[in-house]
């Protein structure tokens, strides 16, 4: 089997980090990297659009909605930095896709196995709420990740609003979600052509603080991950 082609992958993490597409969200990712929280007020704040990272052989990818403003943009690896990411990369390596549970720097010494982290819009926006332009400029990136990923079979969403990027970029990609689109749900479960889609809930605070998405429910998407990737043949 052909090996994923990592230098065009490396190529496009350039290409994102050096977009700016859309001037509000230059403007917020900047203007915060220059204010900070007070609680990391000596951190240099990464700043610029974020790109995914990961196993380039990965056969599941994790799609959320956009960097944290003091998470990403801070860290520069999405998800790596706020409470979010704890709960992430917690639920990845009680799967067996991450070596450790917790991912606070680039420099961590975090590694994904079989997985690839992504977002479906790459800067932090305001009130993490992108305008559909700002998802619309940004989707091509993550179309473009999935073809580069070719061994990917299974792609979870976290929350509705990657879930539906995520319809979108099947769609582009020839692999359209059944008519009419299921809706968003927590351990929904779509199958399409190119890979199957799963929802989770999106750990955000708000979420997990509530008890709206508990740890055996997002260990639970991410166990039924793992069955489907084992249980599909990679692409060639």
């Amino acid at each position: 089997m052909p090996g994923v082609d990592q230098f065009a992958l490396r190529a496009l993490n350039d290409e994102i980090v050096a977009c700016r597409a859309c001037p509000r969200l230059v403007t917020w990712r900047e203007q915060v990297a220059r204010q900070k929280r007070a609680s990391f007020v000596d951190d240099t704040y990464w700043g610029r659009p974020v790109p995914g990272f990961g196993d380039p052989d990965a056969r599941v990818l994790v799609v959320g909605l956009a960097p944290a403003a003091h998470g990403g943009n801070r860290t520069g690896r999405v998800f790596t930095g706020d409470r979010s990411g704890d709960w992430l990369f917690g639920a990845l390596f009680r799967a067996g896709f991450a070596n450790q549970p917790t991912s606070t720097a680039c420099d961590d010494g975090l590694v994904l196995r079989d997985a690839y982290v992504a977002a479906a819009v790459r800067c932090a926006p305001p009130a993490n709420r992108p305008t559909p332009t700002e998802r619309d400029r940004c989707l091509p990136y993550l179309r473009r990740e999935l073809e580069l990923l070719a061994r990917v079979t299974v792609v979870v969403a976290l929350g509705g609003f990657a879930f539906d990027a995520v319809a979108r970029v099947l769609a582009d990609a020839g692999s359209p979600v059944p008519t009419p689109r299921p809706k968003f749900g927590h351990r929904v479960e779509v199958v399409t052509a190119r890979a199957t889609l799963l929802g989770c809930y999106h750990p955000s605070q708000q979420n997990t603080f509530t008890g709206r998405l508990t740890e055996p429910m997002i260990d639970d998407v991410f166990g039924r991950a793992g069955e489907l990737a084992r249980a599909v043949p990679s692409r060639p």
